[in-house]
């Protein structure tokens, strides 16, 4: 993640110094602690915490778990590791539900927090989970909330419910106890109330906050916080803890460049959990947090669990049977290939998935020059093309390819490597769905791989020569045609010298004078 990347590298930098020892000093472990010190407050992180953090941190790797592990540097990756789980919040909070229909939740924080964005959010994630969710404008100070919010609220393809016109008009208390008593009527099973906010905590807000509070008893308080807005973070947090209450956090702006450390400390000081996440511009950019897979993407170990639960979200998996199918009787075609790259696309950002991957923050300056883009102009190339032409591609001669280029805007040569990309990539998943091993370009065979539950089978050895002089190859594959023992050194030697001579080995002094300059 953006906010955290400084954070990532320095912590990263420092565990690849301490990967260098086989044993781990005193000293070894309070110079790797006071680097993790640093990298914690440049990163906004509250002091408090971190004093907390690395005491717990110089303990443990002081104590009996490091000094008898095998490899303590590991060990230590381990202990941050834990304790970073432990300041995140320990283990991962749902959303309650209310017993008896509809569950309400109010949304709170300052004026450009993102929360009436993060109200689509939040709504679209309940439909998927098959909820029904109704959004509440009970914004109305901020000029065009309403509005918003009924934007935001038909991209979610949720009702919304705004009786009043907003831009200081109406009684926000008044408009979330009628919505309740809506939502009830309707059969929505959930309301999320978006209330104002404003520039800096003051008497007004807290007071109107807390009156809405009162009035709809909401099941949960999400206080959504801006990862950005440093060690204010903290004092925000602890203000509107004190004036509203609230039962979790949601942090906004994940994807920011700023340094988010003070997020890391909310969870810590309010003592109530993070319950989502969001960590784009997009509705469909919105997670449960969970504090062990953020602090694996912290320390670069990856986010397998998530990762493949969007693989799981996107793919169709009779499609995906369907395909594998195609691709062992080399039916495979662009349209299907076409298919798989809008499914891909569907599972989200390419740039976040690949950066969920173990070790990723060692590729960060080739996932910044990733252009993800790349799959649009892929598809403009294939779908200029007729029905005939996806579905066998060995149809595009030169005056077709051109048509194509002219239609998708791109060039013949990018019609040509799309191509061969396509040829290449259905000749890696035939051999991988027939159980062989793929070969990768200019890397050869994946070694130790194996696929489709076992290894594939071994190609019989052709009988044949395989000498590199022509002669000697002819001479030897007539011997083997007609069952006789090729001579030795038929047909010439490898430089077409010395072909009838018997071969002869190095004499013993050769040996000697050998063996004398190898130094044995």
């Amino acid at each position: 993640m953006a906010t955290f990347g400084t954070l990532s590298d320095r912590l990263a930098d420092t565990f690849r110094n301490l990967r260098t020892k086989g044993k781990l000093s005193a000293a070894d472990v309070d110079g790797t602690v006071r680097e993790i010190r640093r990298a914690l407050l440049e990163a906004d992180v509250s002091l408090d915490v971190v004093k907390a953090f690395t005491a717990k941190v110089r303990d443990r790797a002081l104590g009996n778990e490091v000094s008898k592990a095998l490899n303590p540097a590991q060990q230590v990756v381990q202990i941050v590791n834990e304790e970073l789980v432990g300041i995140l919040g320990g283990q991962q909070r749902r959303l309650q539900f209310a017993k008896k229909p509809p569950t309400v939740i109010m949304l709170a924080g300052l004026q450009g927090a993102g929360k009436t964005t993060l109200a689509g959010k939040l709504a679209k994630w309940l439909v998927k989970d098959g909820h029904t969710p109704m959004l509440v404008a009970a914004d109305l100070q901020r000029p065009n909330a309403v509005n918003q919010l009924q934007v935001v609220g038909s991209q979610a393809g949720v009702h919304v419910f705004a009786p009043e016109p907003g831009n200081g008009v109406g009684d926000p208390v008044r408009v979330a106890k009628d919505a309740v008593k809506y939502a009830e009527r309707q059969q929505y099973d959930t309301v999320i109330v978006d209330t104002a906010g404003r520039l800096g905590v003051d008497a007004e807000l807290m007071k109107q906050a807390a009156n809405i509070r009162k009035a709809v008893d909401p099941d949960e308080v999400l206080f959504v916080i801006d990862a950005m807005i440093g060690q204010d973070a903290v004092a925000t947090a602890k203000a509107f803890q004190d004036g509203v209450d609230f039962t979790g956090v949601v942090l906004s702006k994940l994807d920011g460049d700023a340094r988010g450390g003070a997020a890391l400390s909310v969870a810590s000081v309010t003592g109530r959990p993070i319950i989502f996440a969001s960590t784009g511009e997009s509705l469909d950019d919105f997670e449960p947090f969970h504090p062990d897979r953020m602090a694996s993407r912290i320390l670069d170990l990856g986010d397998m669990l998530t990762l493949i639960e969007q693989a799981q979200e996107a793919f169709d998996e009779d499609e995906a049977r369907k395909v594998a199918e195609k691709i062992a009787s080399d039916q495979f075609t662009l349209d299907d290939f076409l298919g798989q790259m809008q499914q891909l696309r569907g599972a989200g950002s390419l740039k976040k998935m690949i950066g969920m991957l173990p070790g990723a923050g060692q590729m960060k300056q080739q996932l910044d020059q990733f252009d993800e883009k790349e799959i649009v102009r892929t598809e403009a190339i294939i779908q200029s093309m007729t029905p005939a032409e996806r579905k066998n591609h060995k149809l595009l001669n030169g005056s077709r390819r051109l048509r194509i280029a002219r239609g998708s805007g791109m060039t013949v040569t990018d019609v040509n490597q799309l191509i061969a990309r396509f040829e290449q990539a259905a000749k890696m998943m035939r051999t991988v769905a027939r159980g062989g091993v793929p070969q990768i370009p200019g890397m050869g065979p994946i070694p130790g791989a194996g696929f489709g539950g076992g290894r594939g089978k071994q190609q019989p050895k052709k009988k044949g020569s395989r000498s590199g002089n022509p002669a000697k190859r002819a001479a030897e594959n007539a011997a083997i045609a007609s069952g006789t023992k090729p001579a030795a050194n038929a047909g010439g030697s490898g430089f077409g010298l010395g072909g009838d001579a018997a071969p002869t080995g190095p004499s013993e002094d050769e040996l000697a004078s050998l063996q004398k300059f190898l130094g044995r």
